[in-house]
């Protein structure tokens, strides 16, 4: 017998695509568990992250209509990263497997064929890669690769060119949990769980509607709390670039005693004026680095909550509560 699938798609402002968001998914679903692939009471799970528009709206009126499309609204916005871990919650209680995905439909549907197979065939966490970039602008292409060489740089074991576009057996989602650090980066996150997994390839379209809710200085922010959560390389390279700082300071040194006893004077306004804001530019970036990780030390030990639901609506087909 199929297992129970729960999609979870985390929305933030997604009021012009989620009706046709649903429609693909409701068809999806329906062809699934006419495969035998998903059990009948399988759902799509929308997780609303404090929307400011009409997406609670919408999510609300697909339920009363759909008890196959679910929500979960979160009391404020607490960030992609969060909701999506609040929706991996609700299935990993009420699902045999999930499958995450964004709303705006540029994750290829029909590659779910696929993850499912994997999944039987023993894989506990299937990937969803992007075979290219090719709809990216040139910006957007060389940031992403560049950011994920840097990744791989700093020793962090993340999947190139995955997103969040993923399926997870309960078994993975149980082992999720157990990950309790506030600064969320799940592409880090997910591959320390360990377990069998496996790459599903898809080519990633176009925005169906509405603007990406990921601006450059989100995509930067993202990028510098996935560096931090997971690597103190960029600490122990400030410590190799003091250490080759102060071996050239005593070389110059040397060089300016011999200098000295062979009677030659240097003035030197240009040399001292260039070491000084150089080492004072090399102190601030080493006090910015080490700021970091001190900011997130302070946000865990607070142990506050990632989330707090407001509202979960998810019904069997007989209108009666889960």
């Amino acid at each position: 017998m199929a297992d129970r699938l729960y999609i979870v798609v985390p929305c933030y402002n997604e009021q012009e695509v989620l009706q046709e968001t649903a429609r693909r998914l409701g068809d999806k679903l329906d062809a699934l568990v006419r495969q035998g692939l998903a059990a009948p009471d399988s759902r799509v799970l929308f997780v609303d992250d404090g929307s400011r528009d009409k997406t609670w709206a919408c999510i609300r009126a697909l339920h009363e209509k759909d008890a196959r499309f679910s929500g979960l609204k979160l009391s404020r916005n607490q960030g992609h990263q969060n909701a999506l871990l609040a929706g991996l919650g609700v299935a990993a209680e009420r699902a045999g497997l999930s499958i995450s995905m964004d709303a705006d439909l540029q994750d290829d549907i029909d590659a779910v064929d696929a993850m499912l197979a994997r999944y039987r065939e023993g894989c506990d966490i299937v990937y969803g890669v992007r075979s290219s970039r090719g709809s990216d602008t040139f910006f957007k292409r060389m940031s992403a690769q560049g950011f994920y060489r840097f990744m791989a740089f700093l020793g962090v074991n993340i999947v190139y060119n995955h997103a969040d576009y993923r399926l997870m057996s309960r078994r993975a989602l149980e082992g999720l949990a157990r990950f309790e650090e506030a600064n969320l980066f799940l592409r880090g996150i997910v591959p320390l769980i360990g377990y069998k997994t496996a790459v599903v390839e898809y080519e990633r379209g176009e925005r169906f509607a509405g603007e990406s809710k990921y601006p450059l200085k989100k995509m930067l922010s993202f990028a510098l709390n996935g560096i931090t959560s997971f690597s103190i390389r960029p600490i122990r390279l400030i410590t190799l670039a003091g250490f080759l700082i102060f071996l050239a300071s005593l070389a110059f040194a040397v060089y300016s005693v011999v200098l000295k006893l062979l009677g030659h004077t240097v003035q030197g306004w240009s040399t001292l004026m260039v070491s000084i804001w150089l080492l004072g530019g090399l102190q601030l970036l080493a006090l910015g680095i080490i700021g970091e990780y001190i900011g997130k030390i302070y946000g865990e030990t607070k142990r506050r909550p990632r989330y707090l639901t407001d509202e979960l609506l998810d019904k069997k087909e007989d209108g009666t509560n889960q």
